[in-house]
């Protein structure tokens, strides 16, 4: 055995919380260009039913969502205080939700469902696979609650950070850019 370290054993959390997070990455990342290439076949369908979205709700779940990330990144690093942020964490993806839940609703009352057109189908698919990861994450936060080792809340927080980027990724991709 020698002495020095490799760049995986200066990961923060497990190793196998980055096999996740990579491939979650990917499969996201196919998500996304199945969605630009449906896109480019029919700009002007997708540009009209990107139009129905809620752009202050989607915007509004990306501040909730960051501010979430922060409180779990404030989790990591205070032991005095770790668990009043992993509940402001729990509590701001819980609100995420709410309001995610509330946009499915209108679009519901208006009729729009996954089977509406292409872009509402990509739409359900990859923000309902988002919502079941953030759904997944408070279930990890909750399991922080009780066995928080700074290891287990690394790994935690590295999966909360994974959430945050696909929809910092999404949320453009899907409700702004024409």
């Amino acid at each position: 055995m020698s002495d020095q370290t490799s760049v995986l054993d200066e990961l923060p959390g497990d190793l196998m919380i980055w096999v996740l997070i990579v491939s979650e990455l990917l499969v996201f990342g196919a998500g996304f260009l199945a969605f630009l290439g449906m896109r480019a076949m029919d700009p002007v369908g997708f540009a009209a039913d990107q139009a129905q979205l809620n752009r202050v709700a989607g915007a509004a779940n990306t501040i909730v969502l960051v501010t979430s990330g922060y409180c779990a990144a404030r989790a990591v690093h205070s032991t005095r205080h770790m668990r009043l942020w992993l509940t402001g964490a729990i509590v701001f993806g819980m609100v995420f939700l709410v309001v995610k839940w509330l946009e499915y609703a209108e679009k519901a009352r208006l009729g729009i469902g996954i089977e509406t057109s292409d872009f509402f189908t990509f739409y359900y698919l990859l923000t309902g696979f988002h919502a079941l990861h953030v759904v997944a994450g408070l279930v990890i936060f909750g399991l922080l609650m009780r066995w928080n080792t700074p290891r287990n809340m690394e790994a935690g927080t590295a999966f909360w950070h994974m959430v945050d980027l696909i929809w910092i990724l999404l949320f453009p991709i899907i409700y702004l850019v024409h």
